[in-house]
């Protein structure tokens, strides 16, 4: 049954201020436009799926034939198709106002660009989407292979850290966000990211994202908060081996005790969650602990809802 509350979610229905923020964000540009230039050949033929403003649309149509920019938001149609029609080549992109989760394009396509990224692909609807796409497009196409997707790829990792939660004297243990770029003075990372997830849009996947680490302490100290990393491969030349990288925001998830650690010590983390659930479903199934406890003697460290 469709939750009457589903339009609000992050990734439904992003009001058109949140697209003039990522518009903003030169990182995030710089990055998609060139990994576009790079996997868009002269005379290909382009879908984008979740359109926003229409700018990846845009950096498509300098090489590509035709772009179908498929967008639900009504505000956000009206505005790419507004901004396209002041920009180059913007008359090759058609802009249609469809759910991306069922749309189909009329023609086969070289390139796929869906950018409903969120870190830990939590809110946004990015494996749902490319999962409900490939199934469809190969049984309307059948015979044609799957077309390169933008991005190519995520690797998901969590990092245990102790993180200063005092704001001018206030305690406040709230999830926050990180800008990937910047110095995080207020966290100290207590062992190296791991790995937990590596997904090939273009292969087969799962779209339950479920961590079962064990962590290696490099430095002693309160473990009080874990940071989930997403980066995102956009582009891989595969002749000279480059990739076009960017990294969503950081997310720091505060836990309600502190573990005191120690260098050497194994922690494990456990947690699963479906790609575009929301933060608490995360957050619910998490599980810290020093590896090797039985779990009855484990302490649960939950998460600060």
């Amino acid at each position: 049954m469709k939750n009457k509350f589903d339009s609000l979610e992050l990734g439904q229905f992003i009001p058109l201020h949140y697209h003039h923020n990522m518009l903003n964000d030169e990182l995030r540009m710089k990055a998609f436009k060139a990994a576009i230039n790079m996997v868009v050949k002269p005379g290909a033929k382009v879908l984008e799926l979740g359109g926003g403003t229409g700018v990846q649309s845009f950096f498509a149509a300098q090489k590509a034939d035709k772009v179908f920019c498929v967008e639900r938001n009504p505000e956000l149609v009206r505005a790419a198709r507004s901004f396209l029609a002041a920009n180059i080549n913007g008359d090759k992109v058609e802009v249609v106002q469809a759910d991306a989760l069922h749309y189909l394009p009329p023609e086969p396509v070289d390139v796929v660009i869906c950018e409903m990224l969120h870190t830990g692909l939590l809110r946004e609807k990015q494996m749902p989407v490319i999962a409900s796409f490939k199934q469809r497009y190969l049984e309307k196409f059948a015979g044609h292979r799957l077309p390169i997707f933008i991005p190519e790829a995520s690797i998901q990792a969590i990092q245990p850290i102790q993180q200063d939660f005092y704001f001018e004297d206030f305690y406040a243990p709230a999830i926050l966000f990180q800008d990937p770029a910047s110095i995080q003075e207020r966290s100290k990372g207590l062992a190296d990211p791991k790995v937990f997830q590596l997904l090939a849009y273009a292969d087969s996947f799962n779209q339950t994202c479920c961590c079962d680490s064990e962590v290696v302490i490099a430095e002693s100290g309160q473990l009080n908060a874990l940071r989930l990393i997403t980066k995102n491969i956009l582009a891989i030349n595969l002749e000279t081996k480059d990739t076009v990288d960017w990294h969503t925001q950081y997310i720091v998830l505060p836990l309600a005790a502190p573990l005191s650690v120690f260098e050497g010590d194994h922690i494990s983390v456990r947690f699963d969650y479906q790609g575009g659930d929301s933060l608490n479903v995360l957050t619910d199934s998490l599980e810290v602990c020093h590896a090797g406890a039985m779990r009855q003697d484990t302490k649960k460290l939950s998460i600060v809802a």
